[in-house]
């Protein structure tokens, strides 16, 4: 799993406050993923990320979606990353609409 989310071994027997925040981002993919619940929840995943690192990330959600057929639901007020995504909801008015 480890290799999956484009970590070195080195770096999974880190602890986790060395690591780049792409690095504990991973971490937490992997995480979830070794639970293999059918849903993931993330919750502003490249918030704190670079553009490089933040491509990859969604990259790495997309695969889990397409290859794995899990479900992610992530929250972002990134709107180049919320591009990425097939469907798109927002909180408006104390309500939920579909924006895509």
């Amino acid at each position: 799993m480890i290799k999956r989310v484009g970590l070195t071994e080195e770096q999974a027997n880190q602890k986790v406050l060395t690591l780049s925040g792409g690095q504990q981002q991973r971490v937490a993919i992997a995480r979830a993923l070794c639970c293999d619940n059918d849903i993931i929840i993330a919750d502003e995943p490249t918030g704190n990320l670079d553009d490089e690192t933040t491509v990859e990330i969604i990259k790495l959600f997309k695969d889990i979606v397409y290859k794995d057929g899990k479900t992610v639901i992530m929250v972002t007020h990134d709107k180049d990353v919320a591009k990425e995504t097939d469907e798109i909801y927002a909180v408006k008015n104390k309500g939920i609409i579909k924006i895509k």
